[in-house]
């Protein structure tokens, strides 16, 4: 095989969006559709990618540069194409960073889910000495380019529709737009390019009657599947392909087993600060309605997952049951849920959040930064910041650890078989040793010793017959 070398042409302005942000930066599954393509290309191995820019250029290259940081599988240039004077034109702007070694293959930054094994089968296609066109076959290919094929099966010709025949507008076969060819063969056809058309521009589809006319073999790889060939020109179009696109995602975890209330009701994407979608799930996992996945996220057999949770970058342990409208965020530090434990509804579990085995976190309740041993109870209406939770211990309604003084955080410690009594207050630094019980109402400032009880709250006082004051009359 000879070297890979990608051209991705972004350079358009997307103007059917109706958006500040460049086309090929608006987002399918959390990912910019640039980025799909990008990472594509990590997937083909690619030696270099060249990305064509011009309507936002510099936010489409930083962006692409920060991308493919991550991916670090090939050397990224990019080439402005100002103006935008075609498709052929735009492929000319990346001929000086063009290896003559390599095969071309042109990508679209707005066709974001033409799969790897696809781009393959299109490179062998073109081999050492041929043009290869990724075509497919539509049920309504009306408004597109037909492919015309000679009695040996090779492509020759591309027919737009408006200039087709009866005959030719019956073909089902359209060219979607990507292709590969040694650069040898690209760089005089593109150099051969006129603008000698309606429209004033160079077209990159030129280039195949010039390799016909030079008796270069054209050849079609023909896939069936249109949603991998489906560009993005309006927010309409990019919904339709989001919903596409999670279906698949969808259909593949049932084949794995995943009981999926409704498929059509299903998120997979990637997370805010670009941790790439990846779900794994165990055997017999349940997942309701409207749920989110977004980042990593592993869920183990026999997890029920209850409708409409977002849930990004966690470890949700075996049997583990997530009650509707729970919220679980990991974001870099992660987070984990342990077996048998139960969560929510209504809950929400923010970075450094590990909960042992057997756990409750019920509605209303926070827990960020914040290690809960087995069997550890915080039913209702309750924040753990920073804090260390022995096993069995049972945390009251409205209580809260005082974590941050202003400057700093601190950390709680609760040991073993504590019991925290409702609408308590403890400031760290703080612990509350093995067994203690801390009565509701309690603001602690100090250390509890184990077996304890502390109370730290006014003294109640009443006053009997008291009547509170009567409003006065306006008269």
């Amino acid at each position: 095989m000879l070297p890979l070398d990608i051209v991705i042409m972004a350079a358009g302005k997307g103007t059917r969006m109706k958006s500040r942000t460049p086309k090929v930066l608006q987002k399918l599954a959390g990912r910019p559709l640039l980025g799909h393509v990008l990472a594509t290309a990590g997937q083909l191995q690619a030696r270099s990618v060249v990305v064509i820019t011009g309507h936002g250029a510099p936010e489409v290259e930083a962006a692409s540069a920060s991308m493919a940081s991550v991916l670090g599988q090939f050397d990224l240039n990019f080439a402005r194409q100002e103006p935008q004077l075609g498709t052929g034109h735009a492929v000319q702007q990346a001929l000086p960073v063009l290896a003559d070694d390599g095969v071309v293959v042109v990508l679209s930054g707005d066709v974001p889910l033409t799969e790897a094994a696809t781009l393959q089968a299109l490179v062998a296609a073109a081999g050492h000495d041929q043009l290869a066109l990724l075509t497919v076959r539509l049920q309504d290919p009306t408004g597109y380019g037909r492919i015309v094929r000679g009695s040996d099966g090779r492509v020759q010709r591309i027919v737009e529709h408006k200039d087709a025949t009866p005959a030719q507008r019956g073909i089902d076969e359209i060219y979607s737009g990507i292709m590969a060819v040694p650069a040898r063969l690209l760089r005089p056809w593109l150099a051969a390019l006129t603008n000698h058309n309606a429209q004033g521009e160079y077209y990159l589809t030129d280039v195949v009657a010039m390799a016909v006319a030079q008796g270069v073999a054209v050849v079609g790889h023909c896939i069936a599947d249109a949603v991998q060939v489906a560009g993005v020109n309006s927010p309409v179009q990019l919904a339709a392909l989001e919903r596409a696109h999670q279906q698949r995602q969808a259909h593949g975890l049932m084949e794995q087993g995943v009981r999926l209330a409704d498929p059509a009701r299903f998120d997979l994407r990637d997370h805010a600060h670009g941790t790439p979608a990846h779900l794994v799930c165990g055997q017999d996992v349940e997942i309701d309605v409207g749920c989110i996945f977004t980042g990593q996220v592993e869920i183990g057999a026999g997890a029920r997952i209850g409708a409409h949770c977002h849930i990004s970058n966690a470890v949700i342990a075996a049997d583990a049951v997530l009650h509707p409208f729970t919220h679980i965020d990991g974001e870099a530090a992660g987070a984990s849920v342990g077996a048998g434990a139960l969560i929510g509804p209504f809950a929400r579990l923010r970075p450094g959040a590990q909960l042992g085995a057997q756990v409750h976190i019920g509605n209303f309740v926070e827990v960020k930064n914040s290690t809960l041993a087995a069997g550890a109870k915080a039913n209702h209406l309750a924040y753990l910041g920073d804090a260390t939770v022995g096993e069995r211990v049972n945390y009251g309604a409205g209580s809260i650890t005082a974590n941050y003084d202003g400057a700093n955080k601190h950390r709680t410690v609760i040991e073993a078989d504590a019991h925290i009594g409702s609408n308590c207050v403890l400031v760290a630094p703080v612990t509350i040793g093995a067994g203690a019980t801390v009565g509701g109402g309690s603001t602690i400032t100090k250390s509890t010793p184990a077996q304890a009880l502390a109370v730290a709250r006014g003294k109640q006082m009443v006053k009997e017959n008291w009547h509170r004051p009567a409003k006065q009359s306006k008269g």
